[in-house]
């Protein structure tokens, strides 16, 4: 049974993409074009998205900046989790987290 009350009002929300990558540009970025898409079809705003190496200062800083933002109010982030020792995106996050 659904929990989604269907008589509320729909509301868009203003999303950000961010994809951790060292090795995809736009062009290959096919998570974050699955996540654009999906919010456009749902009916949402994509607000921003950007792509960053696995640098963990930039992800750190791009959240931030996001968070900061009062257009924004969701951030999702894709990528950046391999097993490597260049993989600290979700050391980077924690680094934002409140």
């Amino acid at each position: 049974m659904s929990r989604i009350d269907e008589n509320a009002e729909f509301v868009a929300i203003r999303i950000a993409v961010l994809t951790v990558s060292d090795t995809r540009g736009l062009d290959q970025d096919r998570s974050g074009d699955t996540l654009a898409g999906r919010i456009s079809d749902a009916g949402h705003v994509l607000a921003d998205r950007k792509i960053l190496p696995d640098e963990r200062d930039e992800i750190a800083a791009q959240l931030r900046n996001w968070c900061d933002d009062p257009d924004i109010d969701v951030v999702i982030s894709t990528g950046g989790t391999g097993l490597t020792g260049r993989d600290v995106t979700v050391e980077a996050h924690r680094d934002v987290y409140e």
